[in-house]
């Protein structure tokens, strides 16, 4: 169940970046963009490790807000979700 769960977490975050870099692409090119909702949506997922790596790698959406405030909350609250949860576990 664990090697399931991370592999499926390996598979979101390949394509939260993959995402990211077509956006980053299409901004270049004056294409059609990814909605800041999709890209949101994908780091919510748990994809967030990922979107804070490609923001990096591509150097896009790093100064975009509310885009930018919103992922931080996204992580803080995964961050505080899986404090809690390994908390739970621990007391249980």
């Amino acid at each position: 169940m664990v090697v399931a769960a991370a592999l499926l977490l390996l598979i979101v975050n390949l394509w939260t970046i993959a995402i990211f870099w077509q956006d980053k692409r299409a901004a270049r090119a004056g294409a059609r963009r990814v909605a800041e909702a999709n890209l949101l949506t994908l780091a919510l997922i748990g994809g967030s490790p990922g979107a804070l790596l490609a923001r990096r790698w591509f150097r896009h959406k790093t100064r975009k807000e509310p885009f930018s405030t919103r992922l931080l909350l996204i992580v803080a609250l995964q961050i505080g979700a899986t404090f809690g949860l390994a908390a739970f576990t621990l007391l249980s």
